[in-house]
Parts: C-alpha cells; sequence; structure tokens
C-alpha cells in the first residue's frame, strides 16, 4: 500500500499492481458450472486448474468439481492434442457427465491447439456431449471468460426447432451470485412468464447439506432447455459485458430477439427490466413487486440524509459498475472514484468496454458529479485516487480491504471474490429486494463509523 502523502503521489503510466480482475478460465469455468450435469475441463496444465477451483471454492465454500487436460514439458511442445482426447475419454468413463465444458488456458492458447478439430476427432459417448470456449488469460478478464463460454453454449446447443417461437423468454444473468439467480426466477415466476435461465448456478454452487455427497447437484440449466433457447420469444442479456454476445449471437443463429440491459439493482435498472417484460409479453406487474417496490422508495426516503453527499469510490466488474453507479447516484451519493479491472480492448466484448468510461461518465454528468473513472485499471490506481481525492466510503471486493484499512474508510463488500466473508453468495443484491439489502449494508458501514467517531469524542472529552 502506499505509504507516501498525496502531494508525493503522480499517476502511473506502466505496469499493472493489484489487477481489479482474474483471467478468463475461471469466468469460463463458473460459466460452465451453470449446466446440470456437466463437468467443466480446463486444457492447459494442473496448476492453473487448481487455482480457478481454489477461488471459486473460497468465494462460495462449496466443492468446485473440474478436470483438467494435465499438460506436462511434452504437451508444451508437441501440442496438447492426445491430452485432450485421453481426457475425454476417461472424463466420461469415470465421472459420467451429461456434458464437458472445454476452454482454453494461456498455454494451450499460445501452443495454438485446433480446439474443434480435436473434439470432432474424440472417442465421445453417444448421448454426450462436448463444448469449448477459447480464453486465453492474457487477454480480458473472468469476464471475458464467462462471456465466452455463454456463447459457446450458444454456438454448440441453441437450436431453432419450431415455426413460430414460443411464449417463453432467454435471461443470462452474467457473473452474479446464486443468490442473484434465485431471485431473478423468483421475480420472472411472480409475473407468470416461461423462463429460460442460463447459466443457472443455482442449486449447483448453494446446494444444501443432504448428508450424501452428489457430484452434479440438482441445479444447473438442462440441456434440452439450452437448445430450446433457440425457439424463445425474446432473449434479455443482463449486463452488457458478460451476456450480450451470447444474446446477439443466439440472434444471428436462431433470429430470437435480443435485448441488453443493465444488471437489475436499484429502482431504475429493475423498472427497466420489468417494462421491457411486460411490453414484450401479456402479463402485468404482480401486486407483490409493486409492494416491494414501494418499500425499497420507501427505505430511500427514510435513509436519505445517511446517503446525501457522500463521497464514495467503487471497483469491480463492468456489468455491476454501471448498475451500482447508477444506485449510489439514486441515494443522493457522489460515486467520484469508479474503476474495472476488466481492460477494454480486442474483439466485440472489447469494443463494447471501451465505451465503460463514457458510460460511467454520462452518468456522472447527468447527475452533476465530477468523477474519475478507469476500465483496465488496478487498486494501485484507485489507492492513488483516494490519496488525492478521499471517500466516505469504499465498495468492491475482499482486496480492497486494504485500502479501506489504510485509509481508514468503512468498507461495504460486494462483487467478486469476497474471501473473508460468508453466506453473501446466498443473499441477493438484484431486483428490489436486493436494493434494500444494498442500502442496510451502506448504511450499516457509514452508522458504524459514525459510532465509532462519536465515542471517540466522548473518550477524548472524558481524558
Amino acid at each position: 500500500m502506499l505509504n507516501c502523502t498525496p502531494k508525493e503521489l503522480k499517476e502511473r503510466t506502466g505496469g499493472v499492481i493489484n489487477p481489479a480482475k482474474t483471467c478468463q478460465p475461471l469466468g469460463a469455468m463458473y460459466a460452465a458450472l451453470g449446466i446440470h450435469g456437466c463437468l467443466p475441463h480446463s486444457h492447459g496444465s494442473q496448476g492453473c486448474c487448481s487455482y480457478h477451483r481454489m477461488h471459486l471454492t473460497r468465494h462460495f465454500r462449496e466443492p468446485i468439481m473440474a478436470s483438467t487436460s494435465s499438460f506436462t514439458e511434452g504437451a508444451s511442445v508437441f501440442g496438447g492434442g492426445a491430452n485432450l482426447k485421453t481426457a475425454i475419454k476417461n472424463v466420461f468413463t469415470i465421472y459420467n457427465p451429461e456434458i464437458m465444458a472445454v476452454h482454453t488456458t494461456c498455454l494451450s492458447e499460445t501452443i495454438g491447439d485446433d480446439l474443434p478439430t480435436i473434439i470432432r476427432t474424440a472417442e465421445i459417448p453417444e448421448g454426450k456431449v462436448v463444448i469449448h470456449a477459447n480464453t486465453p488469460s492474457y487477454q480480458g478478464s473472468h469476464i471475458t471468460g464467462f462471456s465466452n463460454m455463454t456463447k459457446g453454449m450458444v454456438n454448440y446447443l441453441a437450436e431453432a426447432t419450431t415455426e413460430t417461437k414460443k411464449e417463453q423468454v432467454n435471461i443470462i444473468p452474467g457473473f452474479v451470485n446464486p443468490g442473484d439467480m434465485r431471485e431473478i426466477k423468483r421475480i420472472l415466476k411472480i409475473m407468470g412468464i416461461k423462463t429460460i435461465l442460463f447459466p443457472d448456478t443455482s442449486g449447483v454452487v448453494d446446494s444444501p447439506m443432504t448428508g450424501e455427497y452428489a457430484m452434479y447437484p440438482r441445479g444447473g440449466t438442462q440441456l434440452k432447455d439450452l437448445v430450446d433457447t433457440g425457439n424463445s420469444k425474446l432473449t434479455v442479456a443482463l449486463g452488457s459485458y458478460a451476456s450480450a454476445d451470447a444474446a446477439n449471437q443466439l440472434e444471428r443463429k436462431c433470429q430470437v430477439p435480443a435485448v441488453v440491459l443493465r444488471t437489475p439493482i436499484g429502482v431504475k435498472a429493475t423498472d427497466q427490466l420489468l417494462m421491457t417484460l411486460i411490453n414484450k409479453f401479456t402479463v402485468d406487474i404482480p401486486v407483490e413487486l409493486e409492494e416491494e417496490r414501494g418499500q425499497l422508495v420507501d427505505i430511500m426516503t427514510d435513509t436519505h440524509f445517511h446517503f446525501h453527499g457522500k463521497k464514495v469510490a467503487i471497483f469491480g466488474d463492468p456489468d455491476i459498475m454501471l448498475a451500482m453507479t447508477e444506485f449510489v447516484l439514486s441515494l443522493g451519493m457522489k460515486p467520484i472514484h469508479v474503476l474495472t479491472g476488466t481492460p477494454g480492448s480486442g474483439g466485440a466484448l472489447g469494443t463494447a468496454l471501451g465505451n465503460f468510461e463514457k458510460e460511467i461518465q454520462e452518468l456522472l454528468q447527468e447527475a452533476g458529479v465530477p468523477g474519475k473513472v478507469k476500465a483496465g485499471g488496478d487498486l494501485f490506481d484507485l489507492h492513488q485516487w483516494i490519496k488525492n481525492e478521499p471517500v466516505d466510503l469504499l465498495i468492491g471486493n475482499t482486496y480492497g480491504k486494504y485500502i479501506a484499512r489504510a485509509e481508514d474508510i468503512p468498507f461495504v463488500r460486494l462483487g467478486f471474490p469476497i474471501l473473508d466473508r460468508s453466506v453473501h453468495s446466498y443473499l441477493p443484491v438484484v431486483s428490489y429486494k436486493g436494493a434494500m439489502r444494498l442500502i442496510e449494508m451502506i448504511s450499516n458501514a457509514l452508522l458504524d463509523r459514525a459510532d465509532r467517531d462519536a465515542k471517540d469524542e466522548d473518550f477524548e472529552l472524558v481524558m
């Protein structure tokens, strides 16, 4: 962490220190876990697979199963085709998944393994499926990997088999917790709209304790439903960076219209989701959801003095950052520092990410709040900003605690990964219910700080 005074700090122009992201294969592994009966497969060395499994296990407090091609020096020189063919044969023989989802690592990408050809010539048992996504670690972030694997699901599985589209909607939730996915499904169920949520990690990385080990829990999107996504009336991508590529690919492949919305955090973003749905389907907003919205607005009104004018720094994944910036502005706060570690270069996703800074700045300008915004930044950048312009609150993943500790700032944990707290993955932050939880977390962090300061003042008066 930084030990110099604010006057000594100058903007760094090169290098990466404490990146606010991790690599593509982790996101691909998480997306693959959202398919029922799926075993993610890391086409690379054992170390890569072990790291990604460990990181997901620490965040979700659940055992994460995945296999690996186990590259050695020979595979690094001659290619990993033989390793992958052997892995496919062994995985179906020993572990018997319904589907294998193969993702690459930087090693196999550097070699240039031709995965489609390798998979096509492998021994795949009848009735079993193997899909893949290219996820080089040296490009993008875990969000890019999630997007690529979700797009791979569409490429391999989605089919348009009916003449007319069915009265059902595809929802691509983005890189969010299983608690958020459950909440999205709850909303659609209340509205009476048949839904295919993919990927869906609820019931997989938040499965209950039953006394018996299940390598493939009951949750996840069924293969038949992934095929049926090509027959849906509409696809809604929640988050333009983790979900839009798959939705657009499904539109091109199966002519399913795609709508890209923000992650539904807060009043405005959740309203947009509900209005999109009622405009496409002959349903009304249920009274239950109207009541939840009213409760949220009432809470925002009752607690506005906790937040008004407070300066906040936010960092994390781009979809969450866009939604959270909009939400904290609606609370009357000033998000003067907004940063994502996901870079903005390369491919369609990169083109979209190039607009991250523009989108955030438009939100800030509309609210009359000047602020710093950066895509492809790191936590050293963020710490520099906070040194130069202090804030009242920091929001981000576990790694923000070092900045919060160094600068004595109240800290709210949000996003991925959260490694030093538990239960968070079960509780949603999306929808009106999730926004209520966020308000409680933010309000408590600020009030705890205020209480501590008051106690310090009382102590000084006594002394």
